[in-house]
């Protein structure tokens, strides 16, 4: 499941003395907020939690980003916000993580996915900071970007659950994913960098779910191509 980005997000901020503070705060944040998730997936993990607990942990979360997160996103409030859905988030990544571990090389597929987001962050999040370019005028095609493989990827959903799985389309969809977030990465830094986004709370929950996304997508065709069954 692609966690999705509530449309009214960019509208709030809160004023912070610099764009320093924002960005501080928000790596912080950012980092705190991977480690719980990684923390909570890898209880799914030893668990076995089925994909149905799955899902709804991941659909309450999606239902916190899109109504919860505009109402605190000013007030201390909005980190426990945060914590609870990348918690959620992460939680429900258990099943997904089991169905690739039970791979013959599903080990190395999820720390080659986890390692290859994890570089892709550093190097866009890097060349953000360091030009400080202007990337405001990517937002729309991002957007448009989204919303295109979020409807493709249910047309592939609703093809599996009706028995005619589109294999393709479901690769072409996570390829799709992974270039719009890395896209998204360099876009929502480069806000934080020129002070298009001022509140580390929304810039948090921004980032990482990017990060989410990426992962998942990178999850998705490192085990289409180099999955291997026992």
């Amino acid at each position: 499941m692609q966690a999705d980005y509530p449309s009214n997000l960019s509208s709030l901020s809160v004023a912070v003395p610099s764009a320093q503070k924002v960005l501080r705060n928000t790596y912080m944040l950012l980092a705190m907020t991977l480690l719980f998730s990684a923390l909570t997936a890898a209880a799914a993990v030893a668990l076995h939690v089925s994909y149905g607990v799955g899902l709804v942990s991941s659909l309450i979360a999606l239902a916190l980003l899109w109504f919860a997160v505009p109402r605190t996103a000013n007030s201390a409030a909005g980190i426990g916000v945060v914590f609870a859905i990348t918690g959620l988030l992460g939680f429900g990544l258990g099943p997904v993580l089991n169905h690739y571990l039970a791979l013959a090389n599903g080990a190395q597929i999820v720390m080659l996915a986890l390692g290859l987001t994890g570089i892709a962050f550093l190097g866009l999040s890097a060349y953000a900071l360091t030009t400080r370019k202007d990337f405001s005028f990517m937002r729309s095609f991002l957007v448009a970007g989204v919303l295109v493989a979020f409807i493709a990827s249910i047309v592939s959903l609703v093809a599996a659950l009706l028995g005619h799985p589109l294999p393709a389309l479901a690769l072409t969809v996570s390829a799709m994913f992974a270039v719009l977030m890395c896209g998204m990465i360099l876009y929502q830094t480069g806000e934080i960098v020129n002070g298009g986004e001022t509140n580390y709370v929304l810039a948090t929950i921004g980032l990482y779910v990017s990060l989410y996304n990426l992962f998942t997508s990178l999850l998705q065709l490192l085990g289409a191509f180099m999955g291997e069954r026992d």
